[in-house]
């Protein structure tokens, strides 16, 4: 506790999508008579593994990662990201089809993210190959994975490179069951007090729609964090993953996170099944 507050460790990813939906937090714009807040920013894969050992009190995680760490928290209604007919995308240097991927080595941005499970379960047999999110790109030219699965900025801007669109999850997912790909969620410690759940997820929820609210000023702040980014790009891909599914937990984003992991769950995937919680 820090002046009679309690201290909340909120981790997300540096990236400009996140950077737009925690801009009020950080800037003071919104604030709690309970609860401060200390920013941790790192690597997604990263806050999956964390989240693991319970070492934030609210982190950003995977869909994918929720159910091995369900015993140490509980998603927020706040803070999805979600992508609606569009999501991560199988990328190669040469045109290949989506049968092309069977046996194939794949590039993916960790095994804990929800993009490797979508891969997984759009094909089973490939042999993974775990690189840096922003270095799949790189690994695909060169050779060392026949095709990467990109995510964040790289959805945008790898056309630029020459490569090719092998398949979009995100447009697979709807066309096989009709709803948004959810990718990301926000959660938080259950040992937390309720009140101080509570009163974290309205932070983080008027926080997201005071960045909705004051576009052009949240998004100058997040375009510090989008690797090069021009600030029309920034705004396409803050668009993509912060919009209404953001701000509260949609009935259908929760069924297709639900859908997926009990998908996971029968393919062999995912050990444990989960029934997703939120405050």
């Amino acid at each position: 506790m820090a002046d009679g507050k309690h201290l909340v460790e909120i981790a997300h990813s540096p990236d400009s999508d996140d950077a737009f939906m925690f801009y009020a937090l950080a800037k003071g714009h919104v604030s709690s008579d309970i609860v401060d807040f200390k920013h941790i920013l790192s690597d997604i894969q990263s806050l999956n593994v964390e989240a693991r050992n319970g070492r934030y009190g609210m982190t950003a995680i995977s869909y994918h990662a929720y159910p091995y760490v369900a015993d140490k928290y509980i998603l927020t209604s706040a803070g999805s990201s979600v992508g609606d007919g569009y999501g991560p995308i199988i990328i190669s240097t040469n045109p290949m089809t989506p049968a092309d991927l069977k046996g194939k080595t794949i590039a993916v941005p960790g095994l804990m993210t929800t993009a490797y499970l979508a891969t997984r379960l759009f094909e089973p047999d490939f042999e993974a190959k775990v690189v840096d999110f922003d270095k799949i790109i790189e690994t695909v030219e060169s050779g060392e994975a026949d095709a990467g699965v990109i995510i964040h900025e790289g959805q945008l801007t790898y056309g630029r490179s020459g490569l090719h669109n092998v398949k979009d999850l995100g447009v697979w997912w709807k066309e096989e069951h009709g709803l948004p790909l959810a990718l990301g969620a926000n959660c938080m410690l259950r040992s937390l007090p309720r009140d101080v759940q509570e009163e974290s997820r309205r932070c983080l929820s008027e926080s997201i729609q005071y960045a909705l609210d004051h576009r052009a000023e949240a998004l100058e702040y997040a375009l510090q964090f989008g690797r090069g980014l021009e600030s029309a790009d920034a705004d396409q891909f803050v668009g993509m993953y912060v919009n209404h599914h953001t701000t509260s937990m949609d009935p259908e984003v929760l069924a297709s996170a639900q859908k997926m992991l009990d998908m996971g769950h029968a393919a062999g995937l995912i050990p444990n099944r989960v029934e997703l919680e939120y405050v």
